[in-house]
């Protein structure tokens, strides 16, 4: 299944490798906020230290649009990969250039520079070819192990790769693994739950797994474009109007196959303290609008999901940052965790909610990448995977 070739397959002895990781983290009052991305990179870059070679780390954080912003900086992310690598962590403010290439001249074996953020530079997003060749021009190795940012034709994702021999680090393979096997040979029966605000994100992913799943499972703020397309009224509830006959085109084309929540919980507004209304699904009053899916439905999903073989799950059954409206999310969640299925939870809002519900250590495999994971789902080829070397 998995054909590219791995850190494990490569001389990494001595070797500058420049590492491509997703340090793409929450940072909160100059400190990180969540560092799951990170945590995950660590196999990769301990076996790269076990075998002596001198590791430089890129990656981008936010949306700077090309240009440099201080309140994108990586510098907080060395300090705390400093404190979880358990060894200092060098950083240099430019990832290209003559500030990046002098920090490169003065490591030593065993050394651990995080270059700084490579989208303070337009070339990477428009996926320069002279961006990529400085980038290779700092190592002997190209390692890519951001598998959240597989899906960019990037300079540093994709680009780079072009200039140096290219393998993948250990959580680009796990995730590639687990998502391509969910598609290609599933253990049955394959249940998948999609969520999220928007149809529109999750099309290409529908009519990819309708003749590959067993049951498609719909909740959140896109279940409430269905409804419309039902003939539902739904109130004040977020729907796109512009995909409601692809909602019912998938309705016909999916049979029995597709299940929408029987009901669902409304509120008064779109706060957290909203007056909160459980009901079956029908009309949906005027000023109200659908913001969880409710009890029966949590049951109807469960039954299924506890006779599953494989569970794939991408996006949240409500708000459920609001708690009052996060039961539904939760209620799948927990589910999920007591099903002896192999359960894969997409990037994100979904990994959000598992881990808020305790249950993250329950779910056979997180990924780190919510738009990567969906693209996959999508069946389609990830740029950042494609360009690395294939195994004989």
């Amino acid at each position: 299944m998995f054909n590219k070739k791995t850190i494990e397959d490569i001389d990494v002895t001595g070797k500058r490798v420049l590492v491509r990781v997703d340090f793409n983290v929450p940072i909160r009052d100059g400190k990180v906020g969540d560092d799951t991305r990170i945590q995950a990179a660590l196999p990769t870059l301990h076996y790269l230290l076990n075998h002596q070679a001198t590791l430089i780390l890129c990656s981008h954080l936010g949306r700077p649009k090309g240009e440099v912003k201080r309140e994108f900086s990586l510098k907080p992310v060395a300090d705390h990969l400093s404190m979880v690598l358990g060894q200092p962590v060098k950083f240099v403010e430019d990832c290209i250039g003559p500030v990046a290439e002098q920090a490169v001249k003065e490591l030593s074996p065993g050394d651990v520079l995080l270059l700084e953020n490579t989208r303070f530079h337009a070339g990477e997003k428009k996926n320069d070819p002279a961006m990529a060749k400085q980038l290779a021009g700092l190592a002997d190795l190209y390692v890519n192990d951001a598998f959240g940012s597989a899906h960019r034709a990037h300079a540093s994702t994709e680009g780079v790769a072009h200039y140096l021999p290219s393998v993948a680090g250990y959580l680009m393979e796990k995730e590639i693994i687990y998502l391509g096997q969910a598609i290609a040979n599933p253990a049955r029966p394959f249940i998948v739950i999609l969520g999220g605000a928007k149809i529109s994100d999750k099309i290409g992913v529908i009519h990819n797994l309708l003749d590959k799943a067993d049951q498609v499972m719909i909740g959140g703020g896109m279940a409430n474009t269905f409804f419309k397309a039902q003939g539902y009224p739904v109130g004040d509830s977020l729907v796109e109007d512009d995909s409601l006959d692809i909602a019912r085109e998938l309705i016909k084309l999916a049979d029995h196959r597709l299940r929408l929540p029987v009901d669902v919980v409304i509120g008064d507004k779109f706060e957290a303290d909203a007056e909160r209304v459980v009901m079956s699904m029908g009309p949906i009053p005027d000023g109200w609008r659908i913001l969880d899916i409710g009890p029966e439905t949590v049951k109807t999903f469960g039954k299924p999901i506890s006779e599953a073989g494989t569970i794939a799950w991408n996006g949240p059954m409500g708000v459920f940052e609001f708690p009052r409206f996060a039961e539904g999310t939760i209620g799948l969640a927990k589910a999920i965790a007591r099903s002896n299925a192999t359960s894969i939870i997409g990037g994100g809002d979904s990994v959000a909610a598992v881990k808020n519900a305790g249950l993250a250590d329950k779910i056979t495999h997180i990924s780190t990448g919510g738009g990567a994971s969906l693209e996959m789902l999508e069946g389609k080829v990830l740029p950042g995977m494609a360009a690395l070397e294939d195994r004989d």
